[in-house]
């Protein structure tokens, strides 16, 4: 089976239920692995956006709790390549997140990118390679 990394985008959906993408992100998950990976830069930005706009951000951690969600990158073994794709993507620009998440899809031939950010359209991993996404786009 396919490993599925996930973005900010698709974990506030899943968690929001007025989000404008819950149908469709609720939809894609029932296709998803038991497991979906993600680092802790997403799970960061996650947990801003819920708490900004007023959301339970215990809802995150019941997915950790439940196995649905893991955080799986290693930033400090992976820093250098990291730095690399944000200096290569730095005039779109490259979040950090997002660097961490194509650095995963590098790591894992297998990956797809669960995002609702046209972005990853752009980016390479390996400098030439498009990644694998699931995106409503």
């Amino acid at each position: 089976m396919r490993t599925w990394l996930i973005d900010t985008g698709p974990l506030v959906a899943l968690l929001v239920g007025d989000d404008t993408q819950h149908d469709w992100v609720v939809e894609q998950s029932k296709h998803a692995p038991a497991t979906v990976l993600t680092c802790e830069a997403v799970i960061s930005e996650t947990l801003f956006l819920l708490k900004r706009d007023g959301h339970d951000a215990d809802d995150l951690f019941a997915l950790v709790e439940t196995g649905f969600l893991r955080s799986d990158f290693d930033f400090h073994g992976e820093y250098r390549q990291v730095r690399d794709l944000m200096r290569r993507y730095r005039e779109r620009p490259m979040s950090f997140a997002d660097a961490c998440l194509v650095r995963m899809a590098e790591l894992q031939a297998e990956a797809s990118v669960w995002t609702l950010d046209r972005d990853f359209h752009f980016y390479r991993k390996h400098r030439r390679q498009t990644l694998s996404l699931v995106t409503p786009w």
